[in-house]
């Protein structure tokens, strides 16, 4: 039987030059040794995978990709071309605006990334402090027209609400300037307190409050702001523009500057994870990297992936999972969709479940699809939780 080739690729860089307070990914302060070593060990990881991987998009995320050097990088996309891993639609490049330099612009540009999503959070000096940002607001439009001039015509910019100490007018000047760069997507999370990190400690000390009711307007601000702004919400927390009326027809439900990479993810498409911690989902199969980059790099040095766990879920366990992450996307699911991806007729499955959202004014169905209202997708973790199995 002929297995399909694997058309999307995540490869998490672990190095940031300093731990933000609000991060729970795994990551860790560069070392110009460790570094090295990484690279070498992600070259090793990609021959072992290249058989079988076509990409059609691939996600450079992290920790922070820019902070490697241009060698580094030159070593990574030379070892892409060799293995043919360079033909993707969509290639993605976190850059954190401290770290954006033209040389290292146009050096991507040139192997063919053509997307980077920039780590704002905020526009605030003093928000970004309390973040523990390395980058001032003055480099954010610094490097947004760095990029522009390296010849990126597709860039997304990163933003937080909720931030200990910002209000509304803040939140509110913040969107206004992001909005009025005119970059492609704009993706913007709530703060979300994850146990190690200093602000968890910080709001356990009672060093702030939690402002829920703040946290919603916020929400409905930036709902608000981008669609003013001509930025269309294809899921919770991602807006893009629609520049192209011809391209609509590939992916119908979203915008032609959607990040198609996620959109992978939120349909339960497959995908190889490369680097430290990093996730993958091939043939039914999810699997973990170890989230130590010493043991991710001694494993490669011996020739082998740097898996810890590997984890087979049975079908409607599976399906849950995917009914769950796909309704995060505004279009929700169309029942075929869901039905070929899956092979489990939501409208069977889970006719209570969506019964009970409508309800509660959480959902809405049709005959061709379900999907959650503006209300259900505030609250979107806990619709989901209602699919799994």
């Amino acid at each position: 039987m002929m297995v399909k080739p694997v058309t999307s690729l995540y490869v998490h860089v672990p190095f940031c030059a300093h731990k933000c307070a609000y991060c729970a990914f795994y990551s860790e302060a560069s070392s110009g040794e460790l570094i090295e070593r990484y690279v070498q060990a992600l070259v090793r990881e990609l021959e072992l995978v290249a058989g079988d991987l076509r990409p059609e998009t691939i996600f450079f995320g992290g920790g922070t990709p820019s902070l490697l050097n241009l060698r580094q990088w030159e070593l990574i996309l030379k070892t892409m071309e060799r293995l043919n891993l360079t033909q993707a639609a969509e290639w993605t490049v976190e850059c954190n605006p401290a770290t954006v330099s033209l040389d290292k612009a146009r050096l991507l540009r040139a192997h063919g990334v053509n997307r980077i999503s920039m780590g704002v959070q905020s526009l605030n000096e003093e928000l970004l402090d309390r973040l523990g940002r390395i980058h001032s607001r003055e480099m954010v439009f610094k490097s947004f027209d760095i990029l522009r001039t390296a010849g990126f015509e597709n860039i997304n910019i990163d933003l937080m609400f909720a931030i200990p100490g910002q209000t509304m007018k803040v939140w509110g000047e913040t969107l206004d300037e992001a909005i009025a760069l005119g970059s492609e997507h704009l993706s913007s999370y709530e703060v979300i307190y994850e146990e190690d990190t200093p602000l968890y400690a910080q709001l356990k000390a009672g060093e702030f409050d939690v402002d829920e009711e703040l946290a919603c307007a916020m929400f409905e601000e930036l709902m608000a702001r981008a669609r003013a702004g001509g930025f269309q919400q294809y899921e919770i927390a991602n807006f893009a523009r629609q520049r192209n009326r011809n391209s609509a027809a590939e992916l119908p439900d979203v915008p032609d500057h959607a990040c198609r990479h996620n959109i992978n993810y939120w349909r339960g498409g497959s995908f190889y994870g490369l680097g430290p911690s990093a996730a993958g989902y091939v043939n039914g199969v999810r699997t973990k990297n170890w989230s130590n980059t010493q043991l991710y790099c001694d494993q490669l040095e011996k020739g082998r992936r740097a898996i810890e766990s590997k984890e087979e879920l049975a079908p409607l366990a599976r399906a849950g999972e995917i009914a769950a992450f796909g309704l995060r996307m505004n279009a929700g699911w169309p029942f075929e969709q869901f039905q070929r991806v899956t092979g489990v007729d939501m409208r069977h499955e889970w006719s209570g479940e969506m019964n009970r959202l409508v309800q509660q004014g959480w959902g809405q169905v049709d005959q061709n699809r379900f999907q959650l209202t503006p209300a259900g997708l505030r609250f979107a973790d806990s619709a989901a939780e209602l699919f799994l199995r």
